[in-house]
């Protein structure tokens, strides 16, 4: 839901047809696939599901309620009136993404934090910029104001903070909850064959339009800060699930210490230093893709395999460089579909 949102564009769809078509059609019956794109959240966005009725009214307006509740970028959103300290009471869109939040919070030793929000804007990368490289007095000072697992929803619907300085960017998890969202609405409809992609996240249910599983090709992570350069690493077949991948290969600065990336640590609030490239993550909900790919590109590969390892349903493609010759070194965990080269 920022200009960082283009960062996480690391996943293509694949639907084997041509998309300028805005609505498919099959003879004899067969079922009608209709396609949808457009621009939301300072990204882009691609829909194509199985339905006799057309539904893009309706993608748009849940997308507006997405933005509605929880983009730090949009002013009049509640989050952001959350985190003026105005009293509102979350939301069931706040509600649960706060709980996933915190679950994948304690699931990742803490890494995954959405009250990181003032050093993501402090180093320059977020929704408030300060336009000054941050010193360590700076980011002790707002460090004291991190801490998602320090924060309640109290019996009155109200989120309280660790502090009244506590922010919340929930941008690392928003982006796939709204395609589950939009998932949803297209069910509740009688639509069990779409695909929702949003900035690069994915959630899938169904078949594609030639009755396979949704096709999903995997970027290389081409390092570019300017322009999004696709280049096919691998395919993977799946459906009934969401996919993400997250990176820092695309999002990045120079400072007057070297070049930082968009990830910060939880641990010593600066930009983390990771031998991760990329994460690819399939999981039972797009938000829960999204938020463990976030959670492996703030840890090294070690800890991201153990944090895999630990949970049930949710698979990963983590992707190293070998230092000896600059090639990818692309690791599955057990589970990962099979990969197409």
């Amino acid at each position: 839901m920022s200009r960082n949102i283009l960062t996480k564009w690391k996943i293509l769809y694949l639907f084997g047809i041509l998309m300028s078509l805005t609505v498919i059609t099959s003879c004899n019956g067969r079922p009608t696939y209709r396609s949808f794109q457009g621009g939301v959240w300072n990204t882009t966005y691609n829909i194509c599901y199985n339905s006799d009725r057309d539904l893009n009214d309706s993608i748009i307006a849940v997308m507006k309620q997405v933005e509605m509740s929880l983009s730090p970028f949009n002013d009049s959103s509640l989050i952001s009136r959350i985190n003026r300290g105005e009293t509102c009471e979350a939301d069931s869109l706040v509600r649960r993404i706060f709980i996933k939040s915190q679950e994948v919070n304690r699931a990742s030793y803490g890494r995954f934090d959405p009250t990181l929000a003032p050093l993501i804007n402090l180093w320059g990368f977020g929704y408030r910029k300060t336009g000054v490289e941050p010193t360590r007095e700076m980011i002790d000072s707002v460090m004291r104001s991190v801490g998602i697992a320090e924060c309640r929803i109290d019996s009155g619907n109200l989120i309280v903070r660790k502090t009244p300085q506590t922010e919340f960017n929930f941008s690392a998890i928003t982006k796939g909850y709204g395609c589950d969202l939009v998932g949803e609405m297209l069910r509740r409809n009688g639509c069990e064959d779409f695909m929702v992609e949003i900035g690069g996240e994915i959630a899938l249910g169904g078949k594609n339009p030639r009755g396979e599983e949704w096709h999903i090709m995997i970027d290389a992570p081409l390092e570019n800060d300017t322009s999004i350069i696709h280049s096919r690493m691998a395919v993977i077949a799946v459906s009934g699930c969401g996919v993400a991948t997250s990176g820092n290969y695309r999002n990045f600065k120079q400072t007057s210490s070297g070049r930082v990336w968009h990830t910060i640590s939880t641990t010593d609030g600066l930009p983390a230093h990771t031998d991760l490239l990329s994460a690819t993550v399939i999981a039972p909900s797009a938000m829960e893709a999204d938020a463990y790919a976030t959670a492996c590109m703030a840890m090294n590969s070690d800890s991201a395999r153990a944090m895999l390892d630990s949970l049930n349903g949710i698979e990963a493609l983590l992707v190293t460089l070998n230092p000896t010759d600059s090639s990818y070194v692309i690791v599955p965990t057990r589970g990962f579909p099979e990969i197409r080269k």
